[in-house]
């Protein structure tokens, strides 16, 4: 936008707007159907529910992201922000710049949090405690020390408030953050349903190998999924609001299959295909936060040996609250050359896949990448997006279910890949 405000001190870009518009950007990304009608009523819920925090943690594997993109020292990245782990995590590859977007301003609050305090928080023990464990009163000391004084007001404004129930929003880290926010409070239902019904889902941390992991899940998880009334509330689209997932989304993920059978699938490779010891989204889905442990696996931006690069290349993050599309439109031709859409095209219509592919295409340099992903198995593109933009660009099929099979996180049915030229 041309009146687009830039603040050089933290390179974050303020987009002009009312709580309302910032809101209808949201609705004009879900809502796709009549008012009154079952799916137009689901959509105004979901678009309800998601006006807070989604994510505080990104369900996305930035270690697969990373070697799909390979990143060059001349690459300019720009990724939907989410939680931010992955964009912070990117850092490691070394990219010239990074551009985070998205349109929840909750997910904005929550990246420049992030940034100011890997640039303001005195070392790394701080910066561990305050979004590894996210559990601790200094944690709110930290922040009114180093970080609250280097927030511009909108993000201060936010974080200084209160949510839905009243509770002051930076207090989450004295509590455990990764229990807040829409996916925290569905996976603590979920640990509340399971407990009901005889099994902790932390037992799975205490598995010694991938044999005993499959042993555990076999007794104690698989025999949940058979049970009716698991079957019943997850045939309700609206059960998984807390996933993120959109009821556009909840068809795909579907599919054929009944609900109860793709999340079984999905939790099993989760729990099974992947060694606990290094995994650190299983550690979140059955222990509902990252481990005690010093040796406890963590994303990338948390973890000590990285410390002094996201510190020193933080500033080469920009967070802009708008629409990808948006933003690409503001760009100059052949000017981006690696793109992550995470799983945001589920969501949307024929016309707006189009609208952005077009301005992928435009934008992109000779050699560049686009990385996405699905909720069904399969690339969503052909036959939606026209043979004349889709065309240019080669989708690397085998190295597409190679990535799916290596995503830690387990949630998506397709990681996917594709390169211009």
């Amino acid at each position: 936008m041309a009146n687009a405000l830039r603040s050089l001190k933290d390179r974050v870009v303020h987009r002009p707007g009312t709580r309302a518009v910032k809101n209808r950007a949201v609705r004009n990304a879900v809502l796709q159907h009549k008012h009154m009608s079952k799916q137009g009523l689901l959509e105004r819920a979901f678009t309800f529910a998601f006006r807070g925090l989604v994510y505080a943690q990104i369900w996305e594997d930035p270690a697969v992201d990373m070697e799909a993109l390979a990143i060059m020292p001349d690459s300019h990245v720009v990724t939907i922000a989410s939680g931010g782990c992955n964009m912070m995590s990117y850092l490691t590859a070394n990219p010239r710049a990074i551009t985070a977007v998205d349109l929840n301003p909750a997910h904005i609050a929550l990246n420049k949090l992030k940034l100011v305090a890997a640039r303001h928080l005195p070392d790394y023990d701080a910066f561990h405690r305050f979004f590894a464990q996210a559990n601790s009163r200094q944690n709110v000391l930290a922040y009114r020390t180093y970080i609250r004084p280097h927030l511009d007001a909108t993000t201060l404004a936010y974080w200084e408030g209160r949510d839905m129930v009243g509770r002051r929003r930076i207090g989450g880290f004295a509590k455990n953050v990764y229990k807040r926010g829409l996916l925290g409070n569905f996976i603590g239902v979920a640990h509340l349903l399971a407990r009901l019904n005889g099994v902790n889902p932390k037992i799975l941390l205490t598995a010694k190998s991938i044999e005993e992991q499959r042993e555990i899940f076999d007794r104690e998880f698989a025999p949940f999924f058979d049970k009716g009334f698991v079957k019943w509330i997850t045939d309700q689209p609206a059960s998984l609001f807390g996933l993120g997932i959109p009821p556009a989304q909840y068809e795909a993920l579907a599919g054929d299959e009944k609900m109860a059978v793709v999340l079984r699938e999905r939790l099993e490779k989760l729990a099974c295909d992947f060694d606990i010891k290094d995994n650190y989204f299983a550690w979140q889905a059955f222990g509902r936060g990252y481990g005690k442990d010093a040796a406890a696996p963590l994303p990338p931006y948390l973890q000590r040996d990285h410390y002094d690069e996201i510190v020193a290349r933080a500033s080469r993050i920009e967070v802009c609250h708008v629409n990808f599309a948006e933003y690409l439109r503001e760009q100059g031709d052949a000017s981006l050359d690696r793109y992550i859409l995470l799983d945001a095209q589920d969501w949307m219509t024929d016309a707006q896949l189009s609208d952005l592919w077009s301005e992928i295409t435009r934008t992109a340099k000779p050699g560049a990448r686009v990385l996405f992903r699905t909720a069904g198995e399969p690339t969503i593109l052909p036959g939606r997006v026209p043979d004349a933009v889709l065309g240019k660009w080669q989708y690397r099929a085998e190295d597409s279910l190679d990535y799916t099979k290596r995503d830690r996180s387990s949630i998506y049915g397709g990681v996917h890949l594709y390169v211009l030229g």
